[in-house]
Order: C-alpha cells, then structure tokens, then sequence
C-alpha cells in the first residue's frame, strides 16, 4: 500500500515523499538516476538531488527502481510506440500512391481488377510491417534542443504528511473533482480515517465518501438535507454518487439501515421543511426504503415521513414549486424574495429572473435579494456566474458538458439583459469576491498561467500529464506538434483514428489529416494501424509554419470495436518539437500534454489549436461527441466537431489574470520574470520554480482549485 501511496503521491503532487534508508555516499546513484530522468523530461531539484546524495547508493537505487516507471508512464513512455510508416515523417506517400502500391500486393502482373476490394481488408494494410527495433534503427537520435521540456521532482515531507495533506486538500476542494479524483480520494479517505479530518467540505459528493468512512468508524453522519444521506446508501451499493444515473440499492445490514435511519430522522425533525426535497428524487427513496426498512424501527417517525412522502401518501410542497408558481404567474419578485432562503439557488436562478423581470422594480427587488445573502453564496457558485454573465449576449453559442464530457453546443435563444444590469451584478461578484480574498500578501504569478481557466469543477476533465481546466490557453513556441494516441483493446478487435480538421477563422473545415489523406500541406500522417492487440499508435506532424488554417483541431475516432471507457488502456498527447530535432516518433521529453481517454463518447476532443496575431496558442477542450457505434471519421463528423470546438474557443472562461486583478487591490502581486525569488511569497505558475523560500504557498495546476474562495 506504501508503494501505491508513493507513486499517487509523485503523480499529484510531482514530490517524492522522504525516502528512508542508511546514510551513506549516493551522488554517483543520484546522478545516474538524475540522467534517466533527464531523458524522459524530468530532473531532480537540488534540494531532492543533495537529499538523495546522502543515502546509501543502494538505496538511491531503490528508489529510482520505484519512481522511474512513474515518471514514464506519465508522459506515455511506458509503452513501445511504433508507426505504419517506419520513416514518418519522412517518406510518407501519396494517399492515391500507398493505396496503389496496396492494392498491387493482391494482383498479379496482368489482372484486371473486376470486383469490390475492401481496402482495409487489404494484406499490407492496417498492420505494422516492421517490428519496433526496426523502426528505431532507422531513425536519428534526438538532437537535444533549449524548448525540450524539463520538469522539476521536488523533495517531500514524510509520506504520511504527503498523504494526509493531499486528502485533506482534496477532502475541502470547493470545486467537484473528477471521477478519477473522487476514486483516488475515496482511498485516501479509508487511509486517513484515523488522522485529522477536514473542518469544512463544501463539496456533497465529497461529504458522502468521508461519510463512509464515518459510518464504519462509528461517528456521527455529517448530514444536513436528506439527499446527504441518499448520497451515502449509493456509495455505500457501488452507485452513483451524484444521483444522475440509477443506483441498485445493495443490502444494507443493520446496524447501517439504523444509522442512515437515524440521521434522516434527525435531519427532518429539525427541520421539517427538509421534506420538501425528497420530491426531486422521489423514485430513488421508494427503492432505498425498501431496503431500509423503517418500519422496524418506529421510534424514527421522522425518517418514516420521508418514504412516506416519495410514495406520495403524504403532500409537501417542495421548495422548487414553490418558486416555480410563482414564476408562472409572473410574480418576479416574489420568487426573488423566496430564493433569499436559498442564496446559492438564488444566483443560479438569476439570468431566469432578470430576463423574465417586469419593469426596473421588478429588477430592483431581483438586485436587492442578489445584495441581502451574496455573502452566503459559494465563492464557486459566484464565479460560475459571473463567467455566464460574461457571454452573456456575445452571441456566441451555449456549451453544455455532461460529467463525462460529452459536449452540446446549442445557439443563445435567450432573451437579452440589460447591460447595465449585467455590470450591476458583475461589480456585486467582484466586490464579494475581492472581499473574501487574503490581504497583506505578497503575490508572484507566472505569466504562462494568466490565462488558465479558474477550475470551477473537474468533472469531466480527464487525468493526465500538463492538463489544463477547460478554456485555458497556454502559448505555443515551438515550430512542430506532433500528436499522438495510444491504445491497447481489451477482447475485442479496436480501431482508433487520429485526425486533424484545418478550420478557417469562420471554423469551417479547409483540409484535414487522417488514414484517408496521409499529407496535407503542413502537415503528415503516420499511417492507419487497425487493431491493437499489443497496443497501436498512431501520430500527426504539423508545421506551423506550413499550415495555412486559423485553426488546427486535433481529434480521435473509435471506427470501430471498444469504447474509450472499454479499452484496457487509451491516451492522447502532443509534442513540441523544433523541425530540426529528428528523433524516434516518440520522445519523452517532447511531450507538452497527456491526456487519458476516458470519455463515454466515441469521438475524442482534447484541445485545439488557434492562430493568434503573436503566434499559436493552445486551448483546452477536454469534450467527447457521441458520434456513431462505428466507423466514424474525420470527413463526415467535421461539422459537428468544428461546432462544439466553436463554442470553448468563442467563449470567455474566467482565469488566473481575474483573479489576480482583483488579489491587486490588497496585495502586492508582481509577473514573475524567471529570476530567483529572495522572500517567502504566494507563487502560482504552471510549475514551481527552485529555490522558494521557506514558507511559500505554491499554487500550480495539481493545486489550483486552492484560489477558489470558499
């Protein structure tokens, strides 16, 4: 278990936990272990390297033993990637030539091809013709270059201060982690239970898993609704903690059908206007009771009201009716003066309440309940809506992502806002905002991390390697991007594609690259491998200086076979590379992002690629489209996909440099220009820089959610 602790530890936090050994003369160790490192893109800091330094060289040894097939899986290094096309991108043909030259494999000198060929069927195609060594032999080394990414592994505390501070990090998140983050914390809260505990989780689904653990320990539930405590039976049956997809209710045994009895009736019986949520999920509480069984226990009468009430033999009106009668008969205010009993639902009612607002009073009353209980509201709920008012009546169309990613975009039908109102309530947010913000600090922020997306959930984003929040744009300086995908079948023969769609500056689709047109100017294709029993890649060189598209969208199709969520393993990425470097298709240190593909649709967008007036940038997409069971492709799912992307590059996502404007007001905050750092200060940057003083908070991408206020 210590093993598996260490190595998530590395994965979230780039830290290696103290390393326990006899002291002794290990640099020789360390600087062999610091190489290795080196080639995969990674280096020891100097703190880490003269800590190491110190031990016993057999234990140095261990511990790279340990670490190093981390460190490569995490960039994608942990797997042989081979290529159709043994020289790519060199000597990659014609598409109109390969399938020729295919196509003569089956014919003899003189036959006259009379009868429909599959071409995918062919004996020369979709598989590699040449084993790895081959296709490493007949490439150059990598010529090192000054862009190649190095990214630092810092020394840690001991591992059970590591693990505890990640879960107590993860534990208060004020934002949704995503599925992988809620499994990781779901295990580290089991780890943990005997150890200090969060203060304050403002996250539900987070609230269930540490109720689990509380429940097996014999604590107190922390409940306070009673959709708290339906939370926690579908964790404890293997269900769906957000209640979105239907739980089978295991057996539960007694003494917890007492215990989550016994918290319902302490719920309702202080506050029995709580039954009035039960209606939302009604059908879940009739399948939960009838595991529950409450009438065995009469003296919870107030628990037994809540099953009463989902089988509709007892009449509540919950709150939500409440609310939407009175919008039916146009009383504005009237809801507003309701809502005030629940701010956060308040502010994600806003834009139906000013848009449906009668008058410059009805407006007022709107305002004047968003100014009485603003200062209730979740600091991620405000920010939600303060980016929503930010597109709101920019004509740019409405995105909307399910927790897996999957993507809808859909044209603003909306009626318009006022926009002085809409400055009303964004200098509401920011003066609350600002309010709740720490003073008195000195504040460093890398330039590179302005404008990364504030992460306001991390549902649907999918783990990985140099990962950003949906919308964050981060620049591009090289003059090459290589992007790849990687996946290995489970039981069944699986297709993956990668292709690329060139947009214009209107998104529509100038050119792609994909299995069907292996080079477009600026750009080549590795060739289409059609089953991945070992695994498979494929990849895509672009020249940027080539290319004569606004856009440049990377995406993967499964064409056919398992899914993203069935296969035993898929990843996407993109490398960074100078067009002189040559080198294996893939190099470690090459490698800017690894995503893993994990979404429940059939077509895969990671992030696109923009042409700005100063050269190119990323923005991150992390969306799934449906697509078709099978045999989907670039050239007929490019509209659908150019339109999604549209939607997450048109809209504006509230990030780093909002925040930092408004940090301003009561702190020191400064650009960080590269050089050393003499005083202890907040840092936040893509990555932490050496040398900090002690007593630096550090903020980067494994700890952004940490500038949300709460």
């Amino acid at each position: 278990m210590s093993g598996d602790l260490e190595a998530l530890i590395i994965r979230r936090t780039f830290r290696l936990p103290e390393v326990e050994g006899p002291a002794g003369d290990g640099a020789v160790a360390a600087r062999q272990f610091d190489a290795v490192l080196m080639s995969l893109g990674f280096k020891l800091s100097g703190e880490l390297f003269a800590r190491l330094s110190g031990l016993a060289a057999g234990s140095v040894i261990d511990t790279a033993v340990r670490v190093l097939p981390i460190m490569r899986r995490l960039v994608g290094a942990h797997v042989e990637h081979n290529v159709y096309f043994r020289d790519f991108p060199k000597n990659v043909p014609d598409t109109l030539e390969f399938w020729t030259e295919c196509l003569r494999g089956i014919l003899d000198v003189g036959d006259v091809l009379i009868r429909p060929v599959n071409l995918l069927a062919l004996p020369t195609y979709g598989s590699y013709q040449h084993d790895y060594a081959e296709m490493v032999a007949a490439h150059d080394e990598l010529i090192a270059s000054a862009g190649d990414r190095v990214t630092m592994l810092h020394a840690g505390a001991v591992l059970a201060e590591e693990v505890s501070a990640l879960y107590l990090s993860m534990a208060s998140s004020v934002t949704p982690l995503s599925e992988e983050d809620v499994a990781v914390l779901r295990e580290l809260a089991l780890h943990c239970a005997t150890g200090p505990q969060p203060t304050f989780i403002p996250v539900r689904e987070h609230r269930a898993i540490l109720n689990e653990v509380r429940l097996a320990a014999g604590a107190d539930l922390l409940v306070d609704t009673v959709t708290d405590v339906l939370r926690l039976a579908c964790l404890l049956s293997e269900g769906d903690v957000s209640l979105r997809e239907r739980t089978r209710f295991r057996s539960f045994r007694r003494p917890v059908r007492r215990a989550l009895l016994a918290a319902l009736d302490a719920v309702v019986d202080e506050n029995p206007a709580k039954l009035g949520d039960v209606g939302a999920y009604r059908e879940p509480w009739k399948r939960l009771g009838e595991r529950l069984h409450p009438h065995e226990y009469p003296r919870f009468i107030c628990a037994a009201e809540v099953f009463a009430v989902a089988r509709g033999e007892v009449r509540v009106p919950s709150f939500a009716s409440r609310v939407e009668r009175l919008l039916a008969d146009g009383d504005v205010a009237g809801a507003a003066t309701v809502l005030r009993s629940a701010p956060g639902l308040l502010f994600r009612s806003l834009d139906h309440l000013l848009r449906n607002a009668f008058g410059d009073a009805e407006q007022q009353e709107v305002l004047l309940a968003l100014d009485s209980v603003i200062t209730e509201v979740s600091g991620r709920v405000l920010l939600s809506v303060r980016e929503h008012l930010d597109n709101r009546g920019t004509g740019a169309r409405r995105i909307f992502a399910h927790r897996s990613g999957r993507g809808l975009s859909i044209p603003d039908m909306r009626y318009p806002i006022e926009a002085e109102v809409l400055d009303l309530v964004r200098q509401l947010i920011d003066a609350e905002i600002t309010r709740r913000l720490p003073v008195g600090l000195r504040v460093v922020v890398d330039p590179d991390i302005v404008e990364v997306a504030l992460p306001l959930s991390g549902k649907g984003i999918s783990g990985g390697f140099g990962m950003l929040p949906r919308g964050s744009i981060a620049p591009v300086t090289a003059d090459l991007l290589r992007f790849f995908v990687y996946w290995k079948e489970r039981a069944e023969r699986t297709d993956f594609d990668l292709s690329a769609v060139l947009l214009d500056r209107d998104f529509g689709a100038c050119g792609w690259l994909s299995y069907t047109n292996l080079t477009e100017l600026g750009g080549t294709h590795s060739g289409d491998i059609t089953s991945a029993p070992d695994g498979a890649s494929e990849f895509i060189d672009i020249r940027l200086d080539l290319v004569r598209a606004e856009m440049v969208l990377p995406q993967v199709n499964v064409y056919s076979g398992e899914g993203f969520e069935e296969v035993l393993e898929s990843f996407f990425g993109y490398m960074a590379r100078d067009a002189y470097q040559r080198g294996q298709p893939f190099e470690p240190t090459t490698v800017r992002a690894k995503s893993e593909l994990r979404g429940a649709g059939r077509i895969a967008l990671p992030l696109v690629f923009i042409r700005a007036a100063d050269g190119w940038r990323v923005k991150w997409l992390h969306l799934y489209l449906s697509g078709s069971p099978n045999f989907n492709r670039v050239e007929s799912n490019h509209v659908a996909t150019s339109a999604l992307a549209r939607a997450v590059v048109e809209r504006d996502y509230l990030h780093i440099g909002y925040l930092a404007g408004l940090l301003s007001a009561d702190n020191e905050v400064t650009l960080w220009d590269g050089g050393p750092v003499t005083e202890p200060v907040t840092f936040i940057g893509l990555a932490r820089p050496e040398g900090l003083p002690a007593g630096s908070q550090v903020i980067t991408p494994e700890n952004l959610s940490d500038v949300i206020p709460a």
